[in-house]
């Protein structure tokens, strides 16, 4: 069996651009005992996909090739099966998107409950972009209640969600960042911040003063860059930094020196880079609390929906250049 799949064309410029992705055709192996064929229903753009298509060694994951298939996260139904622990029928998470039909393996996928949540929140608050804002949050951020929380990158996937677990969890006072109106709207109105700001139409450094007058506690980054500098000049004394990523390496404006980070010293800041797979230990709490937020209706989970593989490229542009709000994903197949 074959299935069309996302290919990466050419390595990107300073710029992702659609055209360095292509569609093309792979064979699909015959089931195996412990495999299942899903078709994917929903896959998951996210910026370390950019990251991914560059040559060098990365810390955590693979490099794809020119002229190789993309993968990444997606849910699908199970259209056959060879194990008993993926049912045909059942709706699947697995690491095999980026193509229509993928075989899985059942130690590599995970059974959905879309009783509880529809597919697209297993993406999002319930998949790794909502446990990356968990685990930012409270294993490496350290949160308690009451304190003044900073998320940059506010209006995309983890961002949006970072906020609302830190507004969930009693945080004192929870400021963001993004880029747009209508973003900034939406994460005041709809989800819950305190304030947010403009960076696009506003000056970021200049404002953040103003709206945390006496020091951020912790600040989850997203972005890096200017942000990350602006932020460390208003961190409390002992204030705790989660890099989460740092999107703006994607960008063509000049980085921040290295000499801002005297303000870790001077306020005695901790700065803690996290891999959220290395807290895997806390997913099931993770599952539990956000099945409740969303059953409340205290959660708000929002997508952003690209329709069609052949449209994958032009949604991770749009997706780089800041265009979605909430997750960011491609619908395969209904």
């Amino acid at each position: 069996m074959q299935t069309t799949a996302v290919i990466l064309a050419r390595r990107p410029g300073q710029t992702f651009v659609a055209e360095d992705l292509g569609l093309g055709t792979i064979d699909l192996p015959d089931l195996s005992a412990g495999q299942a064929l899903v078709r994917n229903q929903y896959m998951s753009l996210d910026p370390s996909t950019r990251g991914r298509m560059d040559p060098g060694e990365k810390q955590y994951t693979t490099n794809f090739v020119v002229g190789g298939p993309l993968d990444g996260s997606a849910v699908g139904v199970v259209v056959e099966s060879s194990s008993p622990k993926l049912p045909i029928g059942a709706t699947v998470r697995h690491r095999m998107g980026w193509r229509e039909y993928a075989v899985v393996d059942d130690s590599a996928a995970t059974i959905c409950d879309i009783s509880v949540a529809p597919a697209t929140a297993w993406l999002s608050s319930l998949g790794q972009t909502g446990f990356t804002a968990y685990a930012g949050l409270l294993p490496v951020g350290l949160l308690q209640p009451g304190q003044i929380v900073l998320v940059s990158g506010a209006g995309g996937a983890v961002g949006s969600m970072a906020g609302q677990f830190a507004r969930l969890m009693g945080a004192g006072r929870v400021i963001g960042s993004a880029g747009g109106a209508e973003k900034c709207a939406w994460l005041r109105d709809d989800c819950g911040f305190d304030d947010v700001i403009n960076y696009r139409d506003g000056d970021f450094a200049a404002e953040l003063p103003q709206l945390a007058p006496d020091g951020i506690d912790l600040f989850f980054d997203n972005v890096g860059g200017w942000q990350l500098a602006a932020a460390l000049a208003n961190m409390r004394i002992n204030g705790r930094v989660s890099m989460c990523g740092a999107i703006s390496n994607f960008g063509t404006q000049e980085q921040p020196s290295t000499a801002v980070l005297i303000e870790t010293i001077l306020r005695r800041v901790t700065i803690q880079g996290f891999i959220v797979r290395d807290y895997e230990d806390l997913r099931g709490e993770f599952e539990r609390r956000v099945i409740d937020w969303l059953a409340s209706g205290e959660l708000v989970d929002r997508s952003t929906i690209v329709e069609g593989i052949a449209n994958a490229g032009a949604g991770l542009a749009g997706l780089l250049a800041g265009a979605n709000v909430g997750k960011a994903l491609v619908r395969l197949s209904e």
